[in-house]
C-alpha cells in the first residue's frame, strides 16, 4: 500500500513538473512563411501585331534577352522622314552659322557701286558738252526749218500756176511738218538738259544706294543671333522627333530588364497586343524573400536584421535572411498565415530578403523564420 501510493505521488509529480515545465519554458520564437520573388510584368508602350515569340513559359533568360519582337508598321517609314527632315535643318543651321559667301557680299558691293554711280551721275547733272551739243542740234533743226519752209512757199508759188504737181506740193508740205516738229524736240531735250535733275529723281535714286548699302552691311554682319537661335531650335525640334521614332522602334523588341524566369507567356506571332499592356510576366530569381506575419509580442524587430530561415525541402540547410520591411501597422491574421500562437489575432507583417548562395531555391517553398539572435548567429 505504501509502495502504491509512492508510485502515485511520483508520478503525479512527474505531471505537475511537465505541466510546469510546459507553462514557463517558452516556445521556440517562430514564425512561417511562403517563398516569393518579384514579379515583372513586361508589355510594349506602342503596341502592335507580334511577329516573332523568342521565349517560352518557364525558360530562364538573362538580362537584356530579347523575348518578343512586334511588327514595325510604318515606324520606318516615318523615321526616314524624319532623318530628311532633320538633315535639312542641320543644312539651314550650317548656312545661318556660316554666313554669306564672299561671292554674294562682292556681288552686294558691286550692286551699291552700281547705284552709288548712278546717284552721283544726277548729282552732277548734264555736262557742259552735252548742253552745247543740244543747243548743236536745235541750230540744225532750225536751219532745216526755215529751208522746208522756203522750199513749201516756191512750190505753192509754183502750183498756182500748175507749175508742180500736187504731189510735189505735199512733199515740201510734209517735210515742213517734220522739220517744225524737229524743231521743238531739240527746244525739249535742251530744256531738259539746262533744268538738270528733278529732285524726284535724286530722293529715289538716294533711297536705291541706301538701300544697297545696308543689304551689304547685312552680308558683312552675317544673321542675327535670334536667327541662328531659331535655327537650332528647329535642328533640335527635329532631332527630338526622331529620337522619340527611334525610341519608339526600340518598343518593338521586349527585352528582360533582369536575369530571371519567364512566369505566364500566352502569345503566338499574329497576335495584336495594346500599348502600355503586359504581354507576359517574369520572376526575378535573384531576389528571394519571404512574407511573414509576426505577432503582437513578437513585434520586437527591426529592419537590417539577420536571422535564421529553414526548410523542410533542405532541412540540413540552414539559410541567413534578412529584415528589409516592417510594417508600421497590425493588421488581423490572414486566413492562410500560419503561426504557432492562435490566440494572436492582430500581427505585423514583415519581408525577410533570403540570401540564397545556392540557387536551389523555388519560389513557393515554406519557410520557417526563426526570430531568436542566437538562431540568427548559427
Amino acid at each position: 500500500m505504501t509502495k502504491r501510493f509512492i508510485l502515485v505521488s511520483l508520478f503525479i509529480g512527474v505531471l505537475v513538473a511537465l505541466v510546469f515545465y510546459s507553462k514557463w519554458s517558452p516556445e521556440p520564437a517562430r514564425v512561417s512563411g511562403v517563398i516569393e520573388a518579384d514579379e515583372i510584368r513586361l508589355g510594349s508602350r506602342v503596341g502592335g501585331r507580334v511577329a516573332r515569340v523568342l521565349v517560352e513559359e518557364g525558360e530562364s533568360v538573362q538580362s537584356g534577352d530579347v523575348l518578343v519582337e512586334l511588327e514595325p508598321f510604318d515606324l520606318l517609314e516615318r523615321e526616314a522622314q524624319l532623318e530628311f527632315a532633320l538633315a535639312a535643318r542641320e543644312a539651314e543651321l550650317a548656312r545661318f552659322v556660316t554666313g554669306f559667301r564672299e561671292e554674294e557680299k562682292l556681288q552686294a558691293k558691286a550692286k551699291l557701286d552700281q547705284l552709288q554711280a548712278r546717284f552721283d551721275l544726277l548729282t552732277q547733272g548734264p555736262r557742259k558738252e552735252e548742253i552745247e551739243a543740244a543747243r548743236g542740234r536745235l541750230v540744225l533743226a532750225e536751219t532745216a526749218k526755215r529751208l522746208a519752209e522756203q522750199t513749201f512757199e516756191r512750190q505753192s508759188k509754183l502750183a498756182r500756176n500748175n507749175a508742180v504737181s500736187t504731189q510735189e506740193l505735199d512733199n515740201a508740205k510734209e517735210a515742213l511738218e517734220a522739220a517744225s516738229a524737229n524743231v521743238v524736240v531739240r527746244q525739249q531735250e535742251l530744256r531738259l538738259l539746262e533744268a538738270g535733275t528733278r529732285e524726284e529723281e535724286l530722293r529715289e535714286a538716294a533711297a536705291n544706294v541706301e538701300q544697297a548699302r545696308q543689304a551689304w552691311q547685312l552680308m558683312l554682319h552675317g544673321y542675327r543671333p535670334e536667327e541662328i537661335e531659331q535655327a537650332k531650335a528647329s535642328r533640335d525640334a527635329a532631332q527630338a522627333e526622331l529620337d522619340a521614332i527611334r525610341r519608339q522602334k526600340e518598343e518593338l523588341r521586349i527585352k528582360s530588364p533582369i536575369d530571371g524566369v519567364i512566369e505566364a507567356l500566352d502569345l503566338q506571332p499574329g497576335d495584336m497586343v495594346a500599348a502600355g499592356a503586359p504581354v507576359l510576366s517574369m520572376l526575378d530569381r535573384d531576389q528571394l524573400w519571404v512574407r511573414a506575419y509576426v505577432p503582437q509580442n513578437r513585434v520586437r524587430v527591426s529592419i537590417g536584421q539577420k536571422v535564421r530561415l529553414s526548410l523542410d525541402s533542405f532541412p540540413d540547410e540552414p539559410l541567413i535572411g534578412t529584415i528589409s520591411f516592417v510594417a508600421r501597422q497590425a493588421e488581423f491574421t490572414p486566413s492562410n498565415v500560419q503561426t504557432l500562437e492562435e490566440r494572436s489575432k492582430q500581427v505585423f507583417r514583415i519581408k525577410v530578403i533570403i540570401d540564397d548562395p545556392s540557387d536551389q531555391l523555388r519560389p513557393g517553398l515554406m519557410a520557417d523564420i526563426w526570430m531568436d539572435s542566437t538562431g540568427a548567429g548559427e
